[in-house]
Parts: structure tokens; sequence; C-alpha cells
């Protein structure tokens, strides 16, 4: 019989524990707690994520059929109760696990640095998008989206040396894509991936002004000022070979000129279109 580590113990190894216990400290997430401490809730959790539980009922059962394995899996509570993690998840600070979370961000993004993303370009890119996450409006009422249901957003920003997301915020279902991009902090040099959803003139060009460069995609009815269209003023030789077609486009009242560019198709020549 195999006298060794289990694999969860082996994968909760690599965790800088007196960071998480400094994070702890910090936030007092362990004030007037007896039994079940914040790193038995941290570990609960991520037996829950690597093992695709889908409750807390199905986290409960399958620890406690393990409850002789508690002790070597890191735990040092005496069981695993639903209604005492659902009140921790509830009621202990989340800042705890935020400033871990950043902590050990911060430790894995070196480590891919050097990762190739497969073309020439030695800054960093990141991907910066939003997804909706649809929830029970009758469980969930603080979560606004839709008369008849619920659903949060969760915006991140994800750094593509290693696909190690930089930036994560959570918000109600009807706040816009857009606004969040305030919240990010802009690193001189990098690239920035956006979908449509992000074309604001206004945000955009804070993100010029930190010396970033962004990448996005124009809509059809792209405007400038509320009511002036964007005037295209010069169409640089086309490289047919490789179907890119550049070009630059001015947007009255700016300065500075967008270069713009489009896909050309042999066999579709008028499915071009710009980004």
């Amino acid at each position: 019989m195999h006298q060794g580590k289990l694999v969860f113990s082996q994968l909760m190894a690599f965790l800088p524990l007196s960071t998480f216990r400094r994070c702890v400290a910090a936030h007092r997430g362990e004030h007037k707690v007896k039994d079940f401490s914040c790193l038995d809730q941290f570990l609960a959790m991520a037996f829950a994520q690597l093992t695709y539980r889908e409750s807390l009922r199905d986290i409960e059962v399958n620890l406690r059929a393990q409850a002789k394995r508690l002790y070597h899996m890191g735990f040092r509570c005496q069981t695993i109760s639903r209604n005492t993690l659902a009140h921790a998840n509830a009621t202990r600070p989340w800042q705890i696990y935020a400033d871990f979370a950043q902590h050990l961000i911060g430790m894995a993004r070196p480590l891919y640095a050097k990762e190739p993303l497969g073309i020439d370009l030695d800054a960093t890119v990141y991907a910066f998008d939003t997804t909706t996450i649809d929830l029970c409006l009758s469980l969930h009422p603080w979560a606004p989206f839709r008369s008849t249901k619920a659903a949060v957003r969760m915006h991140t920003l994800l750094d593509l040396h290693g696909n190690i997301p930089s930036f994560i915020h959570i918000t109600d279902g009807k706040t816009h894509e857009v606004k969040v991009l305030d919240q990010l902090t802009i690193e001189p040099g990098a690239f920035y991936l956006l979908d449509r959803g992000y074309l604001d003139f206004a945000r955009l060009y804070v993100i010029h002004k930190a010396q970033g460069f962004f990448v996005t995609r124009a809509k059809s009815n792209t405007r400038s000022g509320g009511v002036t269209p964007i005037r295209w003023i010069a169409a640089p030789p086309t490289c047919f070979a490789t179907k890119l077609v550049c070009s630059r486009c001015f947007i009255p009242a700016r300065t500075t000129p967008l270069l713009c560019a489009g896909w050309w198709s042999r066999t579709r020549p008028a499915s071009a279109s710009r980004f």
C-alpha cells in the first residue's frame, strides 16, 4: 500500500502558508473562530474546485467519506459541515483570498514570462473580456439582470504569457463591461486586446496617454463626438499574399491617427472588415 503523501496534499504543499497566515491576520479572519479555520475553509474550497464539486452538500459528502484522511490532506478541523462552510463563506472577509490570489499570481507570472506567444513581440499582451454567469433569481435577488433571472458578470484581464488572470472583477449583470476599463491599471508598453464592446474613445485615449497600446474591433456605425463619422484618409498598398489590408483613419477633434487593418478575401472581396 502506498505510504506517501496524498495528491491533494502534494498540490497544497506549493502554497506559501506563511503569506496566507499574514493575510488572515491582516483582515482578522479568525476573530472568534473556534474550530473551522480560514485555512480549513480554503482547503475545502480548493478541494471543491479541483474535483468539480457542484454544491455544499457535494463537498460535505465527499470530505466526510474521507474523514480518516482529513488530517493528511491538511485539515485541522474534526469534520466538514455544509452549514459551517456556508457560514464561513458568507461572513469571513473575502479580502483574505483576494490578497492571497494576487500573491500567487505574482509568483506564477515570472515563471511564464519567457513563454512564446507565436508572434515576434517582447511586450506583455493582455486579453480583456467579460462573461455573464446566469443565476436563479429567487436564490440570488441581490444580482439583478433580467425580469426573470439574475446574473453576475466576471471581468477578467488575462496575461497571454501562460494564460494567467492578473485582474478579476465581479459586478451585477446590469453593469456594462466598458465601465470596468476605468478600474484597470495600465502597464506602459503593454498591449490590450479588447472586443468591440469596449469601443469608447475617451477610455481608449486613457490607455494611449498611459503609454499602452490597444487592439479592438470597430463597429459598423463607429462615430466620434456623437455625430461625426470616422474619416478614412489613407489606403497604403495592399499585401494580397497575406490578405492583410493596412490603412490609417483620422478621428475629428483628435490629432493622433489610428492604425486600422482589414482582412481581404479573394473569393469574397466584399467581406473585408476593418479593425
